[in-house]
């Protein structure tokens, strides 16, 4: 009788053994390994298409005898990015944009004359970003940008065309909206002005370039949109 209970007792402590030992396992779970992330800054691509908005207020002005003024029109802006983040929340970016575009203008040259002339805007930029992530899907930026803005001027009427580099800057602000832990989807808006943009060595006029225009006109550019963004590590 003795052995036949030490049989059930040992069994019976087998059986409540067996069923507590699996919870004890599935609510103390084994501490799994931490992945290893790759080594240095954090490196992110960024994509950007926008719509950027006409300036109506572009003129230079000498004398009667000298002078242009009428708009810049706007367009669809495009280009690239490639950032590199010291820290988790600042971002140095390298920055190319391109706008292709009309001037309608009003010019003297023996008489006041009219054209719409067309306008190629690049920019290279380097952007000063800085991201204020409130979850880890949306993540609110804001940007400094300071480069150059490369313009070119066609008169269409006799191909005759002027070029000119002039200090540019611009500064700008939106989220980023991650779809997955590499790919997010940019709104952004932005300004970018450029300093004395045309005049000098660019004005508009039959020759399209030329160096007898002494007054200059800073370039106010505004644009919404947005593109993608991607993380390269």
């Amino acid at each position: 009788m003795k052995k036949l209970i030490t049989i059930l007792f040992f069994l019976s402590g087998t059986y409540v053994f067996a069923q507590y030992y699996p919870q004890q396992a599935s609510t103390n779970p084994q501490p799994q390994p931490v992945p290893q992330r790759s080594s240095g800054p954090a490196v992110r691509l960024h994509g950007y298409t926008t719509y950027a908005f006409d300036d109506n207020s572009v003129d230079s002005y000498y004398s009667d005898n000298s002078y242009f003024e009428g708009s810049v029109n706007g367009g669809f802006q495009w280009g690239g990015g490639l950032e590199v983040m010291p820290a988790p929340t600042m971002g140095v970016e390298f920055t190319y944009l391109r706008l292709d575009s009309k001037a309608d203008m009003v010019y003297y040259d023996n008489g006041t004359q009219n054209t719409i002339f067309d306008v190629a805007h690049n920019y290279l930029f380097l952007s000063f970003n800085k991201y204020m992530p409130v979850n880890p899907k949306i993540e609110p930026f804001g940007g400094l940008q300071l480069g150059m803005g490369i313009y070119n001027v066609t008169n269409p009427d006799n191909n005759n065309s002027g070029s000119a580099t002039k200090f540019a800057w611009g500064i700008k602000a939106g989220a980023n909206i991650w779809a997955s832990e590499k790919v997010g989807i940019k709104l952004q808006a932005g300004l970018i002005s450029a300093v004395q943009a045309f005049g000098g060595s660019v004005y508009f006029g039959t020759g399209g370039a030329g160096a007898g225009v002494s007054g200059f006109s800073t370039y106010w550019q505004f644009s919404l949109g947005g593109g993608l963004v991607f993380r390269l590590r």
